[in-house]
């Protein structure tokens, strides 16, 4: 079990554009997913990308296929690795949700984010993926695949009265539970 240090913003790495992965069913690729699905699920996370950890590779990890008990309100998101991903709306349709990151820890904003999406990519395998997803799985996949190009939601927040302290905006919430 290998637990990494998450990256905060700030840090230059978490503002590149990560390299597309060319060699799947590695050792190497193996033990990256392991290693982001250690990590996750120790800072309690629904999801996270390798450039997180300092990791320079379209990789990202999300959902667990349970129920996350930081969103009990939201669907369960099924338990997804995804390489070299592609993302297209499906309509012109947004929709607003409070975010939070394992990398912007303590604070939270709205985002706007396409409201259905297809997303196309590979597991770690070389298996194609593509699927489409509405709302909070929506969200959870365009937020982690944000991170492979350098974008930090705060990047995307338009309303900044709707930006702030997790423990000023949500009093009953641990800002340590921000992913």
């Amino acid at each position: 079990m290998t637990i990494h240090t998450i990256l905060k913003m700030g840090d230059p790495r978490l503002l590149r554009h990560a390299q597309p992965v060319t060699d799947f069913d590695t050792p190497e690729l193996h033990q990256l997913v392991s290693d982001l699905q250690d990590t996750m699920v120790a800072a309690n996370g629904a999801g996270l990308a390798a450039p997180q950890i300092g990791v320079d590779l379209q990789v990202v990890i999300f959902g667990s296929g349970a129920p996350n008990p930081r969103y009990p309100e939201a669907p369960v998101v099924p338990r997804t690795v995804l390489v070299n991903p592609v993302i297209t709306p499906l309509g012109d349709e947004e929709e607003e949700g409070w975010e939070g990151c394992l990398s912007v820890p303590g604070l939270r904003g709205v985002v706007p984010r396409w409201r259905r999406i297809r997303y196309q990519g590979f597991d770690e395998r070389g298996q194609a993926i593509d699927r489409e997803a509405e709302g909070f799985h929506a969200r959870v996949v365009q937020h982690e695949c944000d991170h492979l190009w350098g974008t930090l939601y705060p990047m995307r927040v338009r309303d900044f009265t709707r930006f702030g302290f997790t423990e000023v905006l949500f009093p009953g919430l641990d800002a340590g539970d921000d992913d």
